[in-house]
């Protein structure tokens, strides 16, 4: 993919991905379903998954599968409302993409109002 992706998109797609199974899921997984959607590699996701710990978004625990622990993460309440905030700003912002890629915007609107933001 051509677009950059920064910190607080990585952090929503991880969220997203963490989000989809209830009881937690693995690192491995998480970076195979991770990239059906963008490239990353398991050294950029781990540190993603140890921002969204300390940020308390995530509950890591540990469980044993075949012989070898492996570690688990899973939403927690405030990772579930940071989720919802990050869904709801990357609508409007989609929104206002899309609607300047087919003609529906001025762009001196957008464009300032997308400055505003920053």
């Amino acid at each position: 993919m051509v677009f950059n992706t920064g910190a607080a998109l990585l952090d929503a797609i991880v969220l997203a991905v963490v989000s989809k199974e209830p009881e937690g899921t693995y690192g491995y997984k998480i970076t195979q379903d991770v990239r059906q959607v963008i490239e990353l590699s398991e050294s950029t996701l781990y540190p993603v998954l140890r921002r969204l710990q300390k940020d308390e978004c995530l509950e890591v625990y540990d469980m044993e599968c075949a012989g070898r622990n492996r570690r688990y993460y899973k939403v927690t309440s405030r990772g579930w409302a940071q989720l919802k905030l990050y869904e709801s700003e990357w609508r409007q912002y989609a929104d206002k993409i899309t609607g300047l890629f087919e003609g529906k915007t001025n762009f001196e609107n957008v464009t300032q109002e997308m400055m505003d933001e920053r």
